[in-house]
């Protein structure tokens, strides 16, 4: 299926990553899982696929749930997220950590 990009400003989403990566970013049946060592990509892989998601397939971004390890790699990927689709909604997306998440009742 080719999906035709639209762009952010003047960036392509899809620019600058691998095949890998942009597979792991048109992946939109289900949830996904991106494990990977340092250094790989995961930040820049996930935050786009956020970013696509939002912007290209219109989920809205509360209907959203990315997580990661620390506060600090959560908070990179939202601002990263929210600057490639001009977040101003009401709603964001939750993107936290996997300890943080278990605290949740939302799945009651």
């Amino acid at each position: 299926m080719k999906t035709r990009l639209r762009t952010i400003g003047m960036i392509d989403l899809l620019e600058g990553l691998n095949s890998a990566q942009q597979e792991a970013v048109k992946h939109i049946n289900g949830p996904l899982l991106i494990l990977a060592g340092a250094g790989t990509g995961k930040t820049k892989t996930l935050t786009t696929r956020l970013a696509y998601l939002i912007k290209e397939v219109e989920i809205e971004p509360i209907n959203t749930l990315t997580l990661t390890f620390t506060n600090k790699s959560a908070r990179e990927m939202e601002r990263r997220a929210l600057s490639m689709v001009n977040h101003v909604g009401l709603y964001r997306p939750l993107l936290c950590t996997f300890h943080k998440v278990l605290g949740f009742n939302f799945f009651l």
